[in-house]
């Protein structure tokens, strides 16, 4: 009992302890331009295909859902503003964020444990080079940039699914579609959209770093802190997204009629 108690209070203290450490790190210095470089292209290579296959089916679920229900409440005119709303404000973020945590917080949780059981880490700080400085501050921003990107391009996709779904699948008016993005959606929500996004990179980034570093048991201790980080980063993102919603709401009211 006593061990699983520590258990439950060391991991959440552990990562926490590294958020301090890549915050400190991320300011300080020397920025690892190369190493930024190579991880953003990897990590795009790794989720752009996903980002395609997921964001259209997105975009078209979202439409035919919000079609029928403005259909029936006489409210056609406003289903391109509330497509672009749902798509801009929770749909495009939560994607970017399964498939950062689910392809690239796996990947780096895998290359991080490989490190870790062939002893490069401990090598490193034999050589007084700082693992977090040097591996794990270059994935995080990389890991935040492309998240950026891959939530707009959920966004642009969402929103041309949804123009295809609602204008040609349904017979819905184009001008009423386009001129309605204003109606209800605001330019603050594509800021918490992006916000929501580098945040969710961020997060899954270094759950994903601090499971490999602590990895152990050879390759089958890697294989079981992958999925570990995977499922933790899944209960923080959403957990993180409720409160951001939560506080958006009450900063920034909802647009009238």
């Amino acid at each position: 009992m006593g061990f699983s108690a520590v258990s439950v209070v060391r991991g959440p203290g552990e990562i926490a302890a590294m958020v301090v450490e890549v915050a400190r790190h991320t300011f300080r210095g020397p920025f690892q331009g190369r190493e930024f470089i190579e991880q953003a292209w990897f990590i795009t290579s790794v989720t752009l295909m996903p980002t395609i296959l997921v964001s259209i089916p997105f975009g078209a679920v979202i439409s035919l859902q919000v079609g029928n229900l403005t259909g029936q409440l006489g409210a056609q005119s406003f289903a391109g503003a509330t497509a672009v709303l749902a798509v801009v404000r929770e749909a495009a973020p939560i994607a970017a964020a399964l498939i950062i945590a689910g392809a690239a917080g796996s990947a780096i949780c895998s290359d991080m444990g490989s490190r870790k059981i062939r002893d490069e880490i401990d090598a490193m700080e034999v050589l007084g080079v700082n693992p977090v400085a040097r591996l794990v501050v270059p994935r995080v921003l990389a890991t935040m940039f492309v998240a950026l990107m891959i939530n707009g391009l959920v966004i642009a996709a969402g929103i041309g699914g949804g123009y295809f779904f609602t204008v040609i699948v349904q017979d819905g008016s184009a001008g009423a579609y386009l001129s309605s993005f204003t109606a209800l959606a605001t330019l603050a929500d594509l800021w918490i959209s992006m916000i929501k996004a580098a945040l969710f990179g961020w997060l899954a980034a270094i759950v994903g770093a601090y499971k490999g570093l602590t990895a152990g048991g050879g390759p089958s201790g890697v294989g079981r802190a992958v999925n570990e980080s995977v499922i933790i980063a899944f209960m923080l993102l959403f957990f993180l997204n409720t409160i951001i919603t939560a506080i958006y709401f009450q900063v920034v009211p909802p647009p009238g009629f």
